[in-house]
């Protein structure tokens, strides 16, 4: 009779795509584990997969194992992890992939506490806007923004979140305060690099909405730059609202056209896989997501200046017309 513990091996070879992202997940040598599919083969005697020095493939015995046993298998392991943490203190190395700027909101005086509560746990935070391959990267999990497109991961939304059009004071006493949306293509706006100079900003009003081709003499690859070539006077930018809170607050920004947003702009925790996440895992994700929301709660923003040019102290236009 065949080992049930080489049939979880053989499982967790086949949803890393590999011995070696097996390897990974599992902590053990990559030959170890091909030593135990192959004692499972013996024991079955089929072969389960077609092994090559780049990818694995199922045979016909291999994938009907597979489906047939994944179910019932994970569900044991979920059982004996949680009977297992549940006993222990939670311990262990925690990969997690967070955007450029996530540090202007996530603080790290939480991750001070976190780790002081929990003595055996290490963060190691890998920052970069850029997605990168969760699997082949040995990442726990990772906090995302914006829209995700479709993929075999599992994400949970935390934070419904928008972004907002701000200038400085300096810039709308030069330039004019746009009164409706069409105006921002005769501003200078900062948006992330582009080939063309030029960008499309979608954006959604009360009642409406509207894309709008901007372009600027500034262009940077992060928020925070962005950011910072507002405040010095350079343009326009359209900024998640928690990146901009603090310079919104101390008035070196102010709002432009206030009933214009952009959605689609929701932070989420993303997993690999749904299964077996360690507890070390969820308790931080728990917590983590519990600052968040406490972070943006405390968030209140000032009221919005008048507009600066005698132009806009009309009557103003409304805040969204279609760009001819």
């Amino acid at each position: 009779m065949f080992d049930l513990n080489d049939v979880a091996i053989f499982i967790q070879i086949v949803e890393a795509g590999s011995f070696a992202g097996a390897a990974r997940r599992m902590g053990v040598p990559s030959n170890t584990l091909s030593r135990r599919v192959k004692q499972l083969e013996e024991t079955m005697g089929v072969r389960l997969l077609h092994r090559s020095t780049r990818k694995l493939a199922l045979t016909d015995a291999g994938r009907s194992l597979f489906e047939q046993s994944v179910i019932q298998v994970t569900d044991l392991l979920e059982v004996s992890r949680r009977f297992t943490d549940g006993s222990q203190e939670p311990a262990g190395r925690i990969r997690v992939a967070v955007p450029a700027d996530f540090f202007d909101l996530f603080h790290m005086e939480f991750v001070a506490s976190f780790l002081q509560r929990y003595p055996k746990i290490q963060l190691d935070f890998l920052l970069s806007d850029n997605h990168m391959d969760l699997i082949a990267e040995g990442v726990d999990l990772a906090f995302r923004a914006g829209v995700l497109p479709d993929s075999s991961l599992v994400a949970r939304k935390i934070l419904t979140g928008s972004r907002m059009l701000a200038a400085s004071p300096d810039y709308l006493k030069k330039h004019g305060t746009p009164t409706d949306a069409s105006a921002l293509g005769e501003h200078l706006c900062i948006f992330p690099s582009s080939p063309s100079g030029q960008t499309t900003w979608h954006l959604v009003g009360p009642h409406d909405a509207a894309h709008i081709t901007v372009s600027g003499r500034v262009c940077a690859n992060t928020a925070q730059a962005q950011l910072k070539a507002a405040v010095a006077g350079l343009g326009i930018c359209f900024l998640p609202r928690p990146i901009l809170y603090a310079s919104l607050k101390n008035q070196s920004l102010v709002q432009v056209l206030p009933d214009v947003r952009q959605q689609g702009n929701d932070l989420f925790v993303v997993y690999p896989s749904r299964r077996q996440i360690p507890r070390a895992v969820s308790i931080f994700v728990e917590q983590a997501t519990a600052h968040l929301l406490e972070e943006m709660a405390g968030q209140q923003l000032p009221q919005a200046s008048p507009p600066h040019d005698q132009e806009a102290h009309g009557q103003a236009a409304p805040a969204l017309q279609k760009a001819k």
